[in-house]
């Protein structure tokens, strides 16, 4: 394996210089696009992994390298976001795999903060679903450059140029092909080249385990090996270059185009000419905006932000790694950073790199690296670290939750554990904790965007923290930020609720938009916000 990409070995090399290697990039997707499948072949392809599928459940099912949850596994869903490095054609590649279900938005959303572009991957069979758009909204308010890779080119599903119309009305991004196909969806035979004008043609592995083998021919030997399906797809990639269509980096950049190209994720199709795309085509780290709005330098001393919380990825030591993505400088394990938020000294002896669910000791990153610092109880998801010159970035934002449940220890002999693991689970943002003195520590609310955190954090209390738990749900369907001094007037309005979550904003529950609206003409002057990410 290739995944120990930064080592002591270019300890000593420039910190721009190293940062210029970087490409840190996120894949967004709507379930079941084939985002995990894209995600371990990337890596097979880089030669990080041996075998696509490579981890072995007791089974014998295989299972990605990223989906390493056993609710996961079970499910064939991504449910947490998984870091993965490795090295391909001398750059570091940092790829952040996400959740895709909508229920996990909110961590995708904090995934999507510490990469400087996205690879949204589209099923040839349904075009943009709904989550996806979700994501891209997210991308484009953020100014992240998109790769738009089309999958599941080798089943039936629409026609590609219906799809490059589709992406061009409902994102607003010019669709500019570097890839065609060469036979219809279903019968996915290679790709024209769009640069060169030459096939680049598959041939299928077995099961998808191994880099599919591909072959190069120029026009010619494509046109007497495929006949009119050769044809038609030059003059359909002919058609794309007089509407404008041609990849223009500098417009990709600034997010009004995104390259396209087309894959097949399960049979290793396409995925190398991805990674050509990332290295060649992706910005390398770029100076972060900090909370007054100045930038911090590549190359000013060390700083860094948390965007994740893990509990559970290492069964045998219970411990927790806090995600940080460096911003600026070099990062060496060991070092004594500060933690902005409290102005006290943060000692980083204890850092890891992520490779799915394995882990090694790291020694230093640069920017666009992920750092795993274990055991980090001071540090909460927004954190900003710093060496020597000052900086805080901006906090990032909460989604608002919609469904709300009381949760309760089934065994009260386990309070010990069951306080633990609400704490954990709060503090890694897998759910939103909501407390009152009426309702008492033993039997706090739980929020969620979806239904399934709810099943994540249950099923974590159970096999993690040895407490079962009961769920109650509530039949409030919103929340508002209030202040304390309308906590009584609110409480004592019917079908309302203040609660305290645990970065200390109060929010009042609603059980619809009419109690709302209720509650406003009754307390006209009464503080009600929507605690809504940007």
């Amino acid at each position: 394996m290739q995944h120990g990409a930064t080592s002591s070995a270019i300890h000593d090399d420039g910190v721009l210089a190293q940062a210029a290697r970087r490409r840190s990039f996120a894949v967004i997707s709507h379930p079941d696009a084939g985002k995990s499948t894209l995600t371990e072949a990337l890596a097979l392809h880089a030669h990080a992994i041996t075998e696509a599928g490579h981890i072995n459940g007791k089974s014998g099912r295989r299972h990605t390298v990223s989906d390493w949850m056993e609710m996961e596994q079970a499910r064939g869903i991504s449910i947490t976001s998984a870091s993965l490095q490795f090295s391909y054609r001398d750059t570091v590649i940092n790829l952040l795999d996400t959740p895709g279900h909508a229920d996990f938005s909110e961590d995708t959303y904090r995934v999507l903060s510490a990469v400087d572009a996205a690879v949204m991957l589209v099923d040839a069979a349904k075009g943009l679903e709904a989550q996806t758009m979700k994501l891209f909204a997210v991308c484009k308010h953020r100014g992240i450059p998109l790769i738009t890779v089309v999958n599941k080119w080798d089943r039936p599903g629409l026609d590609a140029l219906a799809l490059m119309d589709e992406i061009s009305e409902r994102t607003g991004l010019t669709p500019t092909p570097l890839t065609w196909p060469v036979g219809v969806a279903g019968d996915f035979r290679g790709v024209v080249d769009r640069a060169t004008g030459e096939y680049v043609r598959f041939t299928p592995s077995a099961g998808g385990a191994h880099i599919a083998p591909q072959e190069t021919l120029d026009a010619d030997a494509a046109a007497a090996l495929e006949g009119d399906v050769w044809t038609t797809a030059v003059e359909e990639s002919d058609l794309l270059g007089a509407s404008g269509a041609d990849h223009d980096l500098e417009s990709f950049l600034a997010g009004v185009s995104t390259p396209v190209l087309f894959a097949s994720a399960v049979r290793n199709f396409g995925v190398h000419a991805l990674l050509d795309v990332l290295v060649d085509l992706a910005p390398s780290p770029s100076p972060r905006a900090a909370v007054d709005g100045t930038l911090r330098a590549i190359d000013d001393p060390f700083s860094a932000f948390v965007f994740k919380m893990q509990a559970g990825m290492d069964t045998s030591h219970r411990d927790r790694l806090a995600f940080i993505r460096v911003c600026s400088g070099l990062f060496e394990r060991g070092m004594v950073a500060t933690l902005a938020r409290t102005g006290r000294p943060f000692a980083t002896k204890y850092a890891q790199q992520a490779f799915g669910r394995e882990r090694t000791v790291i020694d230093s990153a640069y920017p666009g690296d992920v750092v795993g610092l274990v055991n980090g109880s001071d540090l909460r998801v927004g954190d900003t670290l710093f060496l020597d010159k000052p900086v805080e970035y901006p906090p990032l934002p909460t989604f608002a939750p919609e469904h709300f449940a009381v949760v309760r220890a089934k065994d009260a002999g386990k309070y010990k554990q069951f306080r633990k693991g609400i704490a954990q689970l709060e503090a890694e943002g897998v759910v939103q904790v909501l407390r009152s003195d009426l309702r008492g520590d033993q039997a706090p609310v739980l929020a969620a965007v979806g239904p399934m955190q709810f099943e994540v954090a249950e099923h974590r209390m159970a096999t993690e923290f040895n407490s079962p738990v009961s769920l109650e749900r509530l039949s409030y369907t919103l929340a508002m930020k209030t202040t304390r001094e309308w906590t009584a007037a609110l409480n004592a309005e019917r079908g309302v609720e203040v609660l305290l979550r645990g970065d200390g904003e109060l929010l009042a529950l609603f059980a619809d938009r009419w109690r709302v609206a209720s509650s406003r003409r009754n307390h006209p002057t009464v503080v009600l916000e929507p605690p809504v990410a940007a």
